[in-house]
């Protein structure tokens, strides 16, 4: 749904006021691509799940039986965490985040709601149209 050009004219007037106050800021959070964030997490999380890899494998060469399993399934434990940190950074960099889950979500809602009763954001924006027309 465009911008109103009320909505425009406010936008790009807290736009001005957020160069005038801190330029360098706003010039960072203008030219950060969320994938590159993303892309970030992804290599941290790989990074991560080859340690859990030597943890896991270190574990195996220790004498004691007792740090053995105890090394081995931190090793485990951080490789399952990296590896979950990764695959959700990769969902989002793939840009399958937020679109999926309401995708998902949509079948469920049309089956407990039985399709008769308007949703929470039907409601919303219905609100924001009668008050756009000026009839609320």
């Amino acid at each position: 749904m465009p911008l109103s050009e009320h909505e425009q004219r406010m936008l790009d007037q807290i736009e001005r006021a957020l160069y005038a106050e801190d330029p360098k800021f706003a010039n960072t959070v203008r030219q950060t691509n969320p994938a590159v964030h993303y892309k970030r997490w992804i290599i941290k999380a790989g990074l991560g799940f080859v340690i859990g890899v030597v943890l896991l494998l270190a574990g195996l060469l220790i004498g004691n039986p007792v740090m053995q399993v105890l090394i081995s399934v931190l090793g485990f434990i951080v490789m399952l965490a990296c590896f979950l940190w990764g695959a959700n950074a990769w969902r989002k960099a793939a840009g399958g985040g937020a679109e999926a889950a309401t995708a998902a979500a949509e079948p469920r809602q049309r089956r407990k709601g039985g399709g008769s009763r308007p949703g929470m954001m039907n409601r919303f924006e219905e609100r924001w149209r009668r008050r756009q027309e000026g009839n609320e």
